[in-house]
């Protein structure tokens, strides 16, 4: 169904936003702190406000895409009194104290509040297959949940407006983890530039199909993470010591930096030294947080 959504910032991404909403059908209203961002999207059917206001009275459902929270609060403060009843939903970045900050400013004006992240570039919005984290009111997620769907896969994380913020950090943690990882492999194989006998798509294509089992370990691992067990089955810590022992020597040999390798190794032999040899590689949560400094809850 079109539902009516206001796209407030139309910077690179929140003209990316409210160009996959006009795109899905939603009567769209823009509007920006400096005037001419919005010409493309009036072209292709959204309605320009002359104000913040304005912008916001045309919706029931907004969405906010700008630099700082700071900004996001220099531009709302002005027109609270538009706010209640409304959606608004937050796409800036920043730390989750922010997100709380704002979400008790938003409960304040009435309004129905989401923190969201948007995991992808804007040249990835409106594609299914990237996701949009969304923390807050779970009234206004299952009320808009549709509308956000035009975006991406809109992913509802939890009452914590923080947790939108936690989310997008672990998540980069992840990325970057693997990348670093696949790029080590890289050049491993000798694809790292022209002449080498395996491609980098080529290989690619084999650590593609690698990853389903990656995530069989992943969706292992996590339950034992939970429960605090960790049984090994067959493939123990001791057993993970000397395959690392392989890859550290192939990395030498290679030219590879080996400070990948040699943090894998780091971890297993600190498990392994605690008496946790015949334990899974789930076990290494414990040494990956750093000696003496208990966990923490949300920031």
């Amino acid at each position: 169904m079109s539902t009516d959504v206001t796209v407030l910032g139309l910077g690179p991404m929140g003209s990316a936003l409210a160009g996959a909403f006009v795109a899905a059908g939603h009567r769209t209203t823009v509007w920006n702190r400096t005037p001419g961002k919005a010409e493309a999207l009036v072209r292709r059917g959204a309605v320009e406000a002359e104000s913040a206001g304005e912008a916001l009275g045309a919706s029931p459902l907004t969405v906010v895409s700008l630099s700082t929270y700071e900004a996001v609060r220099d531009v709302l403060r002005p027109v609270a009194g538009e706010l209640a009843g409304r959606a608004l939903v937050n796409l800036t970045s920043g730390p989750p104290v922010c997100a709380r900050e704002m979400d008790a400013w938003a409960g304040q004006a009435g309004a129905h509040y989401l923190d969201g992240v948007v995991m992808t570039t804007p040249s990835g919005i409106g594609s299914r297959d990237f996701l949009q984290l969304y923390a807050g009111s779970a009234t206004a997620f299952e009320r808009h949940r549709e509308t956000l769907a035009a975006l991406g896969d809109a992913t509802y994380v939890g009452t914590d407006t923080a947790l939108s913020s936690v989310y997008d950090t672990t998540l980069l943690c992840q990325m970057w983890s693997t990348l670093t990882g696949w790029l080590h492999s890289v050049v491993l194989i000798g694809a790292e530039g022209p002449g080498g006998n395996v491609t980098a798509a080529e290989y690619t294509e084999v650590a593609n199909r690698w990853m389903d089992t990656v995530r069989f370990f992943m969706s292992t691992y996590a339950a034992q993470v939970d429960s605090g067990e960790y049984p090994s089955g067959d493939f123990p810590l001791d057993l993970h010591r000397s395959t690392m022992e392989i890859l550290t020597h192939a990395s030498e040999l290679r030219g590879a930096d080996t400070g990948m390798p040699k943090l894998f190794r780091a971890l297993t032999e600190r498990a392994i030294a605690a008496g946790h040899g015949n334990d899974s590689y789930a076990r290494l949560v414990e040494f990956v947080r750093r000696e003496g400094r208990p966990g923490a809850t949300l920031p």
